[in-house]
Formats: structure tokens, C-alpha cells, sequence
């Protein structure tokens, strides 16, 4: 065989336990070895990727070993930012369905949340949104307005059999469990993290065309140094949340 022809029979090995390995790693053609190496180090990611996502399976697992079936990840965006609105997502997967390179949000390149983003939408059950803008963040608090964005999510959808929530308990009548770093621990939540996270970003890029001193498209509302800097130049818009710092004390 050609080392192309090798390349290509190579692809078709997916563990490290197949008898063809001996026949390649017998050849000694230095293209041949490489290749072999190669491969063997893409099934070793590929194993990993399947356990770590296998292991972000635990919590839904538990839940369909129960009998339940819709299992809602719920997560939130936007707790920290000195403008625009808190975002959450309400998400259910099919039963075992796995994403590849799903984690959480903060823990992915943004050049990938769009295209994970999509592989969601195409393949969620369901998909719910829900939005808090400054002012009611403003009126109540960044932590009543993040309950009310996921109640709203999850009221956007038919009701689930159990929920999954990152860090936060909700006032239904419903199985949950409030997981820290929920968006590391379980897939539905990572995928609803991810939701969020796009949704609000279009958000804030739409804003950023309405106020273009401050740069939303790039910061997201985030205190940045150059987000700092056109706030004391400009003052705060009216996407900005007054209860935060330093706007508040702007605004007195």
C-alpha cells in the first residue's frame, strides 16, 4: 500500500486493540510510522473526549435509571456585566446524546460557541430562553432577576420530568438539583450554558450598533479598561445597570 492507502485504512481503526495495528507498525517506512503515531494519539483524545462526556452523562443518568425521561439543564449569562441584560437557557438533549467539545462556556474558545450552538439547536429536544433586562436587575437584584430569566426559560417549554440548575434552586413543583459549576458537571447544563451565552452575545451586538461608544460587541457589557474609560467619557447608557458599580455611584 501507499502511504495514503495506509493513512486511510488507518482511519478505519478506532481502538487500540485492533490486530491490524502489527501489520502497520511492522512497516518502516518513516511516512508509515508517523502516521501510526498519529492515529494512535487521535483514538487516545477521542477515548478521552467520550469518557469526559460519559462522565458529564452522571447527574441525567441518575435521573433516567428513575424512570424519568426530560431532563432540563438550566444555566445563566451575564450575572457580572455593568450593562445589558442576564440571560438564561433551558435545555433537554435526547437520552445519551453526546457533543463533542461540550463544557462549559467560559471553558471553550469563542470561535467555537457558535458552531456548538448550532449542533444544539439542531439536535436539543427543546430550547427555552429567558431574559432579564438591567432595569428589572436594577429593581429587584442580579440574583432575583437570574431566578426569574430561568423560570421564564423554563416556562417557554412543556414542562420537563426533572431539572438540572447551575448553583441556583427554583420555586417549582418539580424534581432538582442545584449543581455548583454545574456547567463542568453535566451536559444539559454545559449545553444551555452555551445557549446562553450566543443568545446574549447577539444580544449585546445588537446594542453595541445603538451605543457605539462602548463597545458592546467586544465586551459584552463587562467592566473592560476601554469599557471604563467611554463610561467616564460618556456616562452610562440606558442599557446600563445602576444598582452596579461604578455606574451607581456615577449616577448620585
Amino acid at each position: 500500500m501507499t502511504i495514503k492507502e495506509v493513512k486511510e485504512e488507518l482511519k478505519k481503526i478506532t481502538t487500540l486493540t485492533d490486530k491490524r495495528w502489527k501489520e502497520f507498525e511492522a512497516d518502516e517506512r518513516k511516512g508509515v510510522q508517523t502516521a501510526v503515531s498519529q492515529r494512535k494519539k487521535a483514538i487516545i483524545k477521542e477515548t478521552e473526549e467520550f469518557e469526559r462526556l460519559k462522565a458529564m452523562m452522571s447527574y441525567e443518568k441518575s435521573y433516567w435509571e428513575k424512570g424519568y425521561e426530560m431532563i432540563a439543564g438550566i444555566d445563566e449569562v451575564g450575572r457580572g456585566p455593568l450593562a445589558g441584560p442576564v440571560v438564561a437557557a433551558c435545555v433537554v438533549l435526547p437520552k445519551n446524546y453526546q457533543i463533542k467539545g461540550l463544557n462549559d462556556s467560559k471553558k471553550i474558545a469563542k470561535k467555537q460557541h457558535q458552531a456548538l450552538y448550532q449542533e444544539i439547536m439542531d439536535h436539543a429536544l427543546v430550547v427555552g430562553i429567558g431574559i432579564q433586562e438591567s432595569q428589572t436587575i436594577d429593581q429587584l437584584n442580579i440574583y432575583e432577576a437570574t431566578k426569574l430569566a430561568m423560570l421564564d426559560a423554563l416556562n417557554s417549554i412543556p414542562q420537563p420530568d426533572a431539572l438540572l440548575i447551575d448553583a441556583m434552586e427554583l420555586p417549582v413543583d418539580l424534581p432538582q438539583e442545584a449543581i455548583i459549576k454545574g456547567d463542568a458537571k453535566s451536559l444539559s447544563i454545559a449545553a444551555a450554558s452555551i445557549v446562553a451565552k450566543v443568545t446574549r452575545d447577539q444580544i449585546m451586538t445588537t446594542y453595541s450598533e445603538l451605543y457605539p461608544d462602548y463597545h458592546f460587541e467586544k465586551n459584552a457589557g463587562y467592566g473592560t479598561p476601554e469599557h471604563l474609560k467611554a463610561l467616564e467619557q460618556h456616562g452610562a447608557s440606558p442599557i446600563h445597570r445602576r444598582s452596579f458599580e461604578p455606574i451607581k455611584s456615577m449616577v448620585k
